[in-house]
Order: C-alpha cells, then structure tokens, then sequence
C-alpha cells in the first residue's frame, strides 16, 4: 500500500491539527482541515498558522491538488480560502454539508446562501476516489457528529476529524443540528473496518487527564483495542448512553458561532457591507 508523506501542524489556540499529505514520488500533495486565526475580543483575523503550511509547501516544492475539510468545523475558522487563494488547489468536503448549509442558513438568517455545497469545488459522496498524484485516496462517509463528517483514506493512512480522539480521549461530541450518537457508532464501525495498521490522524487534542503531550496519530488497531468511549467491546446500546450522558455536560465551542458562519461558505469571509466592513451575527437566544 501506498505510503504518502504527513506533515502535521498543530494550532494550540484551538487546539487543531491541520495537514499537509504529499506524494513523495510526484510532489503533489493535499491540504486537510486548515485553521484561520481567529480572535473573539477583537474580531481580527490573522494567518499565522496558514502560513506555516504554506511555507513547508514552498520549503518542499510541493504542488497542491486539494483543500480538504473533514466536515464544518464548530472550534475553528477554515483557512481554506487563504489558502487556495496562495496556493491553488480544489477544495471539497462531503455532500452533508448541504444538511449543515439548510440549517444555519435559518439560524442566521442569510437569505442569500446557497445550500447546494457551490461555495466548494467539489462535494464528495460515500465511496468517492480521488487522486493525489501517484497516491490513490478514497471518501468514506462518517456522520454522527455532523451531517457532513467524511473520513479521507489516503493510502495507508486516514485522516477522521472529529469522529474519533485519541484512544485516551474518546469520540466526538454528537449534540450538534443533525448529529447521532446511533449514526457515530455505526461510523465508527466502519474505521474500525480498515486495515490494523492503518494509521489515524486525529483533528484535534486536548491532551487527556494523566497525559503530558498533546498526541494525533494512533492506528486502527489501538482504536479497536483501546478507545475509552468505544472499541470492540462496546455496544452500540452502551456508547449510544455513554456518548448522550456525557453530551449533556459539554457548553457550547467558544468559536461556534462566527465559525460555522464562515466554514459554510468554504472558508470565505462574509461580503463587506456597505461600509466597506465584513459581519458575522450574534444571534441571541436562539442556539
């Protein structure tokens, strides 16, 4: 099987980890789940950490094909546009972001969004293959944690998102529109499905109680063996509580707000009013 090249780059703030997975054998290479700065207080954005992915794209010589994004992200603004503004590419998700579009198009009351998936290049379905130069890759559909949850199998790695932690650490939280703790299970089964070996590259950390370094990589089989929340073990019965219960103690993301109002748009910023600044809403009492 086929072995790309992984580069990780982990945003502390948000506690994110972005990827850069190249084909040694052509150079071309694929971007997954970016990170826009983003500060709440003052508004302002920034591209600290987008440059640091671009800069090992041109330190490597690295042609990028794809702008991938594993779902719409809730904790962090996508840099996506940034980056295929600097850099090329096509960007894509899965085909559930139409789900993700239709409601928050009423949450925030924008008429005028589209919620077909056209502010991407391409939406992925179940089962879809793509290549990255000489390295073949795959799509496999994940909900649970949101409608638009895809898994990208890329050789003999995959890159999960939010549907899975590290094994110390658990799964995704299910409680958002369109989420299912059912749904995220039988997802999960499909993960647990791929090769032993096969090594997983998390969307995020937050470092588990008793650990000291943040992590991102594990395998299929520490998955399967290990998972607190989920393994060979557990029920789908028995994760379908543990995962409910313990959604009814999490608050919502910090970053919810102004960042599903960009990531639906593909990582573009909202239009400039007619005073020449850019809005996202506050809606009040309604999330």
């Amino acid at each position: 099987m086929s072995k790309p090249e992984v580069q990780a780059f982990f945003d502390e703030a948000t506690f994110t980890v972005s990827y850069v997975v190249s084909d040694p054998a052509s150079g071309r290479a694929a971007i997954i789940d970016s990170v826009l700065d983003f500060d709440p207080a003052s508004g302002r954005t920034s591209t600290v950490s987008a440059d640091g992915l671009i800069a090992y794209v041109k330190e490597n010589e690295l042609a990028i094909d794809w702008i991938l994004e594993t779902h719409v992200h809730a904790d962090h603004i996508s840099g996506a546009a940034f980056l295929q503004e600097q850099l090329g590419g096509q960007t894509a998700i899965g085909r559930g972001v139409t789900a993700v579009q239709s409601t928050f198009k009423s949450v925030f009351n924008l008429p005028d969004l589209a919620v077909d998936g056209r502010q991407f290049d391409l939406l992925f379905d179940d089962g879809d293959t793509f290549d990255i130069g000489s390295l073949s890759a795959s799509v496999t559909a994940t909900p649970g944690h949101t409608p638009a949850c895809v898994t990208y199998v890329i050789g003999n790695t995959a890159y999960v998102g939010d549907t899975l932690f590290m094994p110390d650490f658990g799964t995704a939280r299910t409680d958002f529109p369109g989420g299912s703790a059912a749904q995220l299970y039988r997802s999960i089964q499909k993960i647990f499905a791929l090769p032993g070996d096969t090594r997983l590259f998390m969307c995020h950390d937050y470092k588990a109680p008793g650990r000291d370094e943040f992590a991102w990589e594990t395998t299929v089989a520490a998955q399967r063996d290990g998972n607190i929340h989920v393994n060979k073990s557990v029920s789908e019965e028995a994760f379908v509580e543990t995962r409910e219960n313990r959604d009814r103690q999490l608050g919502m993301p910090k970053l919810l707000l102004p960042a599903i109002q960009v990531n639906i748009r593909a990582g573009r910023l909202p239009d400039p009013e007619n005073n020449g600044i850019r809005y996202v809403k506050i809606p009040i009492n309604a999330v």
